[in-house]
């Protein structure tokens, strides 16, 4: 997994760091702190690109939700989504990529 500090997530889809810490802030996206300085980093994974656009996967905000609804912690929302899921063979989040909204979220409803 490739990790980007918010600054370069904000670089990557063309937006402003503010921006990217109004949507964490908002719940709509998740960082857990890391390296030296404690900075916030986001997996790179949330950024698809299509023909159009470079986005956050649409998928990931209402995933997010139902993660922290269930009581997990921004790190905690964080590792699931990046860590083998044993009913989805695979990581929540290559899962959300793949277009398998309903068993990540059906998955993620055994948490709560």
């Amino acid at each position: 997994m490739t990790w980007l500090a918010v600054p370069d997530f904000a670089d990557a889809l063309g937006l402003e760091a503010t921006h990217i810490r109004d949507l964490l802030r908002q719940g709509e996206l998740v960082a857990v702190r890391r390296g030296e300085n404690n900075a916030l980093y986001l997996p790179q994974e949330f950024i698809v690109a299509d023909d159009h656009s470079t986005h956050v996967l649409p998928t990931l905000a209402g995933t997010i939700t139902l993660l922290s609804d269930a009581g997990l912690s921004d790190a905690e929302i964080v590792e699931w989504l990046t860590e083998v899921n044993d009913e989805l063979e695979t990581t929540p989040l290559e899962a959300l990529r793949s277009g398998k909204r309903a068993p990540v979220r059906r998955a993620a409803q055994t948490l709560g």
